[in-house]
């Protein structure tokens, strides 16, 4: 049941309107993903990370990238099965990673929010403070770097870049071929 992508939707656009008609997966996996994400900064905040370990912050945070990989693929092994029956393009997985990444990235700034509001509210200081302290980062530039805003814009553009690489790759190897 492989039907080339243009003779089923006539174009990338209707293969992009039908999908977003039909993203209750997306949804779902947004909201998940989401919830890792707290469950994350919680765990960092934990372990110490925010504070007596913040010299170790941006090694362990890279750690991310493992869970958010698995997320990505369990996510298009669900659209694969559920949605299209076992049988997904390429491209209609690519297309659902697109519209996860968008998601995502539209709600990552509140994650953000959340996470440095009230999960790590001293975050950005003590950060400051330890990337002045050893020299790493003047004042200003610290400053510029370690706040909110900064963190929000950051999150919902990693997310999308991220997420839209990320998807393409797994979306190449769950593909259903021809």
């Amino acid at each position: 049941m492989n039907i080339h992508i243009y003779e089923k939707y006539g174009n990338f656009e209707n293969l992009l309107k039908y999908s977003m008609k039909n993203s209750t997966i997306e949804i779902r996996w947004t909201i998940r993903f989401l919830l890792l994400v707290l469950a994350w900064a919680i765990g960092e905040k934990y372990f110490g990370l925010h504070d007596i370990y913040i010299k170790d912050y941006a090694i362990y945070s890279s750690l991310f990238a493992f869970p958010a990989i698995l997320f990505y693929y369990l996510a298009l092994k669900d659209k694969k099965k559920y949605f299209y029956n076992g049988e997904m393009t390429f491209s209609q997985g690519f297309v659902s990673s697109v519209i996860l990444s968008f998601l995502i990235a539209i709600l990552m700034p509140a994650a953000q929010f959340v996470i440095y509001k009230s999960i790590s509210p001293d975050f950005f200081t003590t950060m400051i403070d330890y990337k002045v302290k050893n020299k790493y980062l003047s004042l200003e530039t610290a400053k510029t770097f370690f706040n909110l805003k900064t963190y929000m814009i950051e999150g919902a553009f990693g997310a999308l870049s991220k997420g839209i690489v990320t998807g393409t790759i797994i979306s190449y190897f769950i593909g259903t071929k021809k």
